[in-house]
C-alpha cells in the first residue's frame, strides 16, 4: 500500500506536469486508456472471462469514478497538489455517510464525531489555503470525493456478488475511456510529442501500477491497515508540491489534512462491516 501511495503521488505529479500539453479531459483519456491496454493484455495472457452478468453495477461503478477522476485530475491542475489530493480523499468519510444509508444503519455517536472531525479538517483546509477564486475548484475537489466514495462503494457491492479485481478494472478503464474520449473530442485535442508522450507514459504506468499494487494490497493485507496506510498518498503528494512547485501550506492547512486523515482511519475502523 505504501508502493501505490507512491506511484498514486507520481500520478499526480504527472497530471500536473501533463497540464502544461494536454486539457485534464485528455489526461484522464490518456490515463485511463493506457490502463485498458495493460490490464486487458494480462486478461488476454491469462486466458481470463470478461463475461459478467452485473453489467449495470460494472456502467455505475465506471460512471461514477469516471466523473471523480475527471474533477480530481482538474483539480490537480489548478490547486496545490497536496489540497487535490485530500480533498479527493474525503472519499472514505463519504463512503462511509453511503455504506450507513444504504444498509440502513443508525449513526452512532464515536462514528458521527469522526465524520464531524472529517468535515471540520476540509473547512480548515479549503478556507485558509484557497484564494477566493480557488474556491470552486475546491468544492469541485470535494464532489470528486463524494464520486469516489459512490465508486468505492461500487467497488464493494460487486466484491459481494463474486466480481473479481481485474473485471472490475477492466470495465472501469473501459467506461472511461468512452467518456473521456468523447469529452475530448468535444474540445481542442492537441499534439503529442516526444516530451509529453513520455508524461503520458509516465501517466498510465504510475496510475496502473498503483492500481495493482493496490489490489494486491488489499487482498493480502489487513483491510484497516490497508485502507490507513492509503492515505500516505497524501503525504507524497504534500512531498512533491513542497521539492517541485514551492507549495507552501499554512500551520492551519497541515492541520485540516490531519483533521481529514484521522477521520478517515476511524471512520473505517467504526463503520459496520457487511460481508454479505
Amino acid at each position: 500500500m505504501l508502493v501505490a501511495g507512491f506511484l498514486f503521488g507520481c500520478m499526480g505529479v504527472f497530471v500536473k506536469v501533463g497540464a502544461q500539453y494536454f486539457s485534464h479531459d485528455e489526461l484522464v483519456f490518456y490515463r485511463s486508456f493506457l490502463g485498458l491496454l495493460m490490464i486487458y493484455a494480462i486478461i488476454r495472457q491469462r486466458g481470463l472471462s470478461l463475461t459478467t452478468r452485473y453489467w449495470q453495477s460494472h456502467l455505475w461503478r465506471g460512471v461514477s469514478g469516471t466523473i471523480a477522476l475527471v474533477l480530481f485530475f482538474y483539480c490537480i491542475t489548478v490547486l496545490p497538489l497536496a489540497t487535490a489530493v485530500t480533498l479527493n480523499y474525503t472519499s472514505p468519510l463519504f463512503l462511509t455517510i453511503l455504506t450507513m444509508l444504504v444498509f440502513k444503519e443508525r449513526f452512532h455517536a464515536p462514528l458521527a464525531f469522526a465524520i464531524a472531525v472529517g468535515f471540520a479538517g476540509m473547512v480548515l483546509l479549503l478556507q485558509p489555503t484557497l484564494e477566493r477564486d480557488q474556491l470552486i475548484p475546491g468544492l469541485l475537489g470535494l464532489i470528486s470525493g463524494l464520486f469516489a466514495g459512490v465508486a468505492m462503494l461500487n467497488v464493494r457491492q460487486l466484491g459481494l456478488h463474486g466480481e473479481p479485481e481485474w473485471r472490475v478494472v477492466f470495465y472501469f478503464s473501459l467506461v472511461a475511456s468512452l467518456v473521456s474520449g468523447v469529452a475530448m473530442l468535444s474540445g481542442a485535442i492537441h499534439p503529442v510529442s516526444a516530451g509529453s508522450l513520455l508524461v503520458l507514459i509516465g501517466l498510465g504506468s504510475s496510475a496502473t501500477l498503483a492500481q495493482l499494487a493496490l489490489t494486491r494490497a488489499y487482498r493480502t493485507g489487513k483491510t484497516l491497515v490497508v485502507s490507513s496506510l492509503s492515505f500516505s498518498t497524501v503525504m507524497f503528494a504534500s512531498l512533491f508540491g513542497v521539492i517541485l512547485w514551492d507549495e507552501a501550506l499554512p500551520l492551519t492547512g497541515w492541520a485540516g489534512m490531519a483533521l481529514i486523515i484521522v477521520s478517515g482511519v476511524l471512520s473505517l475502523r467504526l463503520a459496520p462491516k457487511h460481508e454479505t
